[in-house]
């Protein structure tokens, strides 16, 4: 079934659902009265001479030049070669897809003054296939992604570049294959595709859903390092995490507590010590600051994408336009760098675990580096130094980007999100992130391996599929290959899958 852009109700999972999915989309009846509504208000506008910036004035530094008639008629077209200013390689595919969604769903409220061509033709780019070449690099975050947003734009007069159907083609060839016409760019249409932070915003909600879930299996790790670690299961009971009242720290006890259901350790038959570590103790505590975060993040994300980024505004009913700032980046560039940053933190805690599982004096009985042959073989010694080398460049692009301003345009854009820096550094982050969770699951398997008693279903289930994937590690062998493996399980969500269909939801 089509995703229906209104200009509401566009969530993290619908954005998921076009830009990797491929679901086909469509635009509200009522979104195209209101957008032949606001156009026929703007031509009125123009025909009358009024000055609106962007329209039949210069921008940004020359916000104050008019332009006579015949300007208007080109400056659509200078207006998106210049702003066509990026660098290197393409973005994926997903996130371009992504970008138009969300910038579809932006015109559907009727106050961009676009021309229904052009939102049109967006949306049959997407239902067929014609994904624009676009550079990741070259948006600051504010007037929108200016740069990215423009080799889109550059579609709408047979120009740029799009992959279809495999194949990178001129624009004009991929609109021909596809049977999209070409709409052309008249007043106000260039603009009206280009200036929101619709890219970073697209990025952010496919961010925030692998995020999630990469979450869930940081908690089916920490359940299998516990259960492997003796842990005392005491500081996982609901009644400690309701008192004091966060939401996300109740939840991921919960999911850990379902995960080690059925065990001999949460039935109280493995002796443990009365008071454990801080890497076993609070991670409800940490994981569910995260999930507290992640909700706020999505809460940011979900308002931008059902919101009007633009400028000028137009308001139909009110005969009005007003310019103004709503292509400001900043109110997800913040959330996004805490989420970012959070990610980073339960790595730092999954990697504190896995050091604990290899190191004899913490690990309650296990072999030193999880090897039977300790002296002769080294285990999973150097396991732990590739966890390490990941999280000190998590560390590195977790400084916030949104501090980062660097002015512009002869300080006409004097302050700027650095949005599209955080969206891009957070999958890196994510990137390392699964690497870092799939060492420490590897090594939490290896562990169990060693102990003669009974499991949870969850750590049970968890450590079959990891087995699928990476053999019992007796004798030293090339790990790289076991590494990587664990790393695309984790991404792949293999695990999760399997384990929730035993223990049910994770959350």
């Amino acid at each position: 079934m089509a995703v229906i852009l209104d200009g509401s109700g566009l969530t993290i999972e619908k954005i998921v659902a076009v830009s990797r999915g491929n679901e086909k989309v469509q635009l509200a009846p009522k979104a195209v009265e209101r957008i032949n509504k606001c156009r026929a208000m703007l031509e009125k506008k123009i025909e009358a001479h009024e000055i609106m910036y962007g329209v039949n004035t210069g921008i940004g530094e020359f916000s104050e030049v008019v332009l006579n008639d015949d300007q208007v008629k080109d400056f659509q077209k200078y207006l998106i070669y210049n702003h066509s200013a990026g660098i290197g390689d393409p973005a994926p595919l997903e996130y371009v897809r992504g970008a138009m969604t969300a910038r579809i769903n932006v015109h559907a409220h009727g106050n961009s003054g676009v021309r229904l061509e052009i939102t049109q033709t967006l949306v049959d780019m997407l239902n067929k296939g014609v994904s624009p070449f676009v550079c990741q690099k070259g948006s600051v975050g504010a007037c929108g992604d200016l740069a990215p947003m423009s080799q889109i734009a550059l579609l709408m007069m047979g120009e740029g570049q799009a992959y279809y159907k495999g194949e990178l083609l001129e624009g004009k060839e991929a609109l021909d294959r596809a049977g999209i016409p070409v709409p052309g760019l008249q007043a106000r249409d260039g603009l009206a595709v280009i200036n929101g932070s619709n890219l970073l915003t697209a990025m952010s909600a496919i961010f925030l859903h692998d995020a999630m879930n990469w979450l869930k299996q940081a908690e089916i790790a920490a359940a299998m390092s516990l259960e492997a670690l003796k842990a005392n299961m005491k500081p996982y009971s609901a009644k400690l995490h309701e008192i004091r009242g966060f939401k996300g720290a109740v939840r991921s006890a919960e999911s850990i507590r379902k995960m080690v259901a059925g065990g001999d350790l949460a039935e109280n038959k493995v002796k443990c010590k009365v008071q454990d570590a801080y890497s076993m103790r609070s991670t409800p505590q940490v994981i569910g600051s995260v999930h507290d975060a992640l909700a706020y993040g999505r809460t940011q994300v979900e308002i931008e994408l059902n919101g009007v980024g633009d400028n000028p505004i137009f308001f139909p009913d009110e005969d009005l336009q007003i310019s103004g700032a709503n292509f400001q980046g900043t109110p997800v560039a913040v959330p996004m760098d805490m989420a970012g940053a959070c990610i980073t933190m339960v790595s730092v805690m999954s990697e504190r675990r896995m050091n604990r599982l290899n190191n004899p004096a913490l690990s309650v009985g296990l072999p030193p580096f999880l090897t039977k042959g300790a002296g002769m073989f080294s285990g999973m010694m150097l396991s732990q130094y590739t966890a390490d080398m990941q999280i000190v460049e998590q560390r590195i692009l977790s400084t916030p980007a949104s501090i980062q301003s660097i002015p512009a345009a002869a300080d006409q854009e004097d302050f700027v999100s650095m949005g599209m820096n955080t969206a891009i550094k957070n999958f890196q982050i994510l990137d390392n992130a699964y690497g870092i969770l799939g060492i420490e699951l590897m090594a939490a398997a290896q562990a169990l391996d060693f102990r003669e008693y009974n499991f949870g279903k969850g750590v049970t289930k968890a450590k079959e599929i990891i087995r699928k994937y990476v053999d019992f590690l007796d004798i030293d062998r090339p790990l790289y290959p076991d590494h990587t493996k664990m790393k695309e399980l984790v991404k792949s969500c293999e695990i999760l899958e399997e384990v929730e269909k035993v223990v049910g939801s994770l959350g």
